[in-house]
Formats: C-alpha cells, structure tokens, sequence
C-alpha cells in the first residue's frame, strides 16, 4: 500500500508555493513565442483557472488517487477551454501554454525533492505522473470544449449562410417573376392599344369611305376612346397605388357615414339590374382612424365586380367589428363565381376570371389587393363557379402612418 504521508507534505509545499509558481508560469508563457496570444491577455485573464487545476493537481498527489479530483478536473477543464476559445486561442497555443505550466509543476517536484530525504526517487516518479495525468485530462478536456464551441460557431455560420441563400433564391425568384410581370404588363397593355387603335381607325375609315354609316362609326369610336380612357385611368391608379406603399393622409371618420356613401353610390346600378341588394351595418362600429378614399375605392371596386358579374340573385354588402381593433368590409354576391383553377390568378394584373366575356381591364382585384395591404389589411374571398362569390376585407380601425 502506497504511503500517501509524503505526497500529501508535497502538495502543502505547492500550496505555499502556488503564487509564485503561477507568476512564473506567466512568466514563461507571456516570453514564449509559441503562445502569441497571452501577449494581449492581462495577469488575471492569463491565470483564469489555473489556480482552480493547481488545486485539482494537489488534491490527486495528496490522495494519490486521480478520481478523487477527476469531476473538478473535467469541469475546470472545460471552462479554461471555453474562456481560451473566446480570446482567440489556437489549439497549438492551448496544448503549449498547458505544457509549460506541466514542466513548472514538475520543476517544483523536483525541487521539493532536493530538500526531503525521505521523498524517494520513486515517490518522484509518481507525483510527476500525477502531474502528467492530470495536465493530460486537463488539455484533453480543454481541446474538447475548443471542438465543441469551433462546431458549434461553423454549426451557427453554416445556418446563417443557409437562411442567406434561401433569401437570395427568395429574391431571385421574386426579380423573375417581377420580370416575367413586366413583360406580360408590357405586351397585355401593347395588345390592348393596338386593338383600340385598330378599331378607332377602322371607324375613321367606314365613316371616311360610307358618310351613310358615320353615326355607327362614330358610335364605334366613341366606345373605344371610352375603353382606351377606362384602361389609361386604371393604369395610373394602379401605378400611384405600386409607387407608394404607406396608408397616404390618415382621418378620423365616422363608418357609418362611409357606408351610407356606399350605398348611395352603388344601389342604382344594382336596381338596374334588378338585382336585390342586401346591407347590414353593425351598430357597434362608429369611428376610424384610416384613408377615408382608399377604403371608399376598396369597396366601390368590390361592389362594382359584383354587380358586373351578377345577372340575377343579389348583391350585399356588409359592416362588422372584429374585436377591438378591426373591422370588416363584406361584399356578397350570387353571380357567376371564379372556378377553382383561377383561384391563385385573380389579383394579378390584367386577370379576369370571367375571361373577355365581361368588360373590364383586369386590374381592379389587383388595385384593391394593393390598397388593403397599404392600409395594413388582409384580403380573402371564397367562391365556387356559378354560386357567387364573397370577398372579406379586414382593416384595422386606427392605422399607423410609418411615413
């Protein structure tokens, strides 16, 4: 059985002598070349916890025993190599400053051995194979955690990287589909003036070559010049609408004065066509904070498409509070619906779901579509072909201007 009485005499002699074999281990470390980094480190950063691994160290030569000090150890281990890991070590300058702070602990062996006699020769070689152990878990332990937080570091840049590609791709994809909108922008409006043009002219030419048919040809023109107008004004709301995106002027207004507007504006043209026409305001509703002629151009472009696009049945048109904070536009119909396969299409430019059987340019889903989401609304509808359809606006009832 191993006699621990003069390991544990060694370990009270590092004890005493731990201040001045850290200060000397500094020393070395700040004059070693291969340490570049301690240059920049200050004496407290430098020792962080090595005095924690000196007293580890002298608690294993004490007991003779390294698992006595083997949980401290790893734990001590792992934080020196964390702390090393945020100021910049490489692993070569973590393994070498350890090795250094291994030879000053075995000087010192060597030197407690020079002045006890009853400190043998093979009591030397243990303690230094204490030493060497548990440096050896130290920088194991050290290199490991320096592993861990390098992966960890690569693991966070590496996801980093991946969210900024598929944000790229994002882009990219929206520049192309902006792009491919372009054109079709580009070509539908060409198509569309090259046809009013085509047919204006031809009228100027049967008026020119039949003088019996100038009122039919005048007529003809009329309505194209008519059409041409209703396409240049809609292209320049929609444009006014895509160059700005905040909410405009902002007013305080009553909603029930809204939507007697409303229905004013548009229960002619529905009992024009005989069509029932269904309103609820709910009474609940009173004031709002909004662009009192964005939500007024909302409503009258939904109420427009529904009695366009209704031949019999009803048209309604609905007020209600949603919650605290919001409120909703409902316009109703039982017209002809959009099939499901136009569903994705409809607010996009130029798309008519009815297709050419019903004037119109295809713009007016997309405007509105543009004007909710100024005012920070959301827009959605349901619909089946032949049943009708009904759109849902919800509008906050006090918008925040970011301008």
């Amino acid at each position: 059985m191993t006699d621990i009485r003069p390991f544990r005499l060694l370990a009270n002699y590092l004890r005493r002598e731990k201040d001045s074999l850290v200060a000397r281990w500094m020393k070395i470390v700040s004059g070693d070349t291969d340490v570049e980094k301690a240059d920049s480190l200050s004496r407290m950063q430098l020792a962080d916890y090595l005095p924690a691994i000196f007293e580890e160290i002298c608690a294993a030569l004490e007991h003779q025993d390294l698992d006595v000090a083997q949980v401290a150890v790893e734990s001590d281990a792992r934080e020196h190599g964390q702390w090393r890991w945020r100021q910049g070590y490489r692993l070569d300058e973590l393994v070498r400053e350890l090795d250094l702070f291994r030879q000053v602990l075995t000087d010192a062996v060597e030197s407690y051995a020079a002045t006890d006699d009853q400190f043998r020769v093979s009591d030397q070689g243990k303690a230094r194979y204490v030493v060497d152990e548990v440096i050896s878990y130290v920088t194991l332990g050290s290199i490991r955690e320096v592993l861990r937080e390098r992966d960890n570091k690569i693991d966070e840049y590496t996801g980093q990287l991946e969210r900024a590609n598929d944000e790229l791709r994002r882009s990219k994809r929206r520049i192309d589909k902006l792009y491919e909108m372009r054109l079709q922008f580009t070509r539908r409006v060409t198509h569309d003036l090259r046809n009013f043009l085509n047919i204006f002219s031809n009228a100027l030419q049967l008026a020119e070559k039949v003088p019996s048919k100038v009122v039919t040809a005048l007529a003809l023109a009329n309505r194209q010049v008519s059409d041409m107008k209703l396409l240049v004004d809609e292209m320049v709301d929609y444009a006014v609408v895509l160059s700005s995106r905040d909410s405009g002027a902002l007013e305080t207004f009553e909603l029930r004065e809204l939507y007697d507007d409303l229905v004013a504006a548009i229960q002619p043209a529905v009992e024009e066509k005989g069509l029932k026409f269904n309103t609820t305001f709910d009474p609940l509703l009173s004031a709002t904070t909004s662009n009192r002629l964005k939500i007024k151009q909302i409503a009258l472009n939904l109420l427009g498409n529904a009695a366009k696009y209704t031949a019999t049945g009803e048209v309604g048109l609905f007020m209600t509070t949603v919650g605290k904070r919001h409120f909703r536009i409902r316009v109703t119909d039982t017209g002809i619906g959009i099939a499901e396969e136009n569903r994705e299409r409809v607010f996009e430019e130029f798309e008519r779901a009815a297709g050419n059987d019903f004037p119109g340019t295809g713009l007016g889903l997309a405007i509105v579509r543009e004007l909710v989401a100024s005012l920070g609304g959301e827009i959605d509808f349901r619909s089946q072909e032949g049943a009708g359809c009904v759109f849902e606006v919800l509008l906050p009832l006090v918008v925040q201007n970011e301008r």
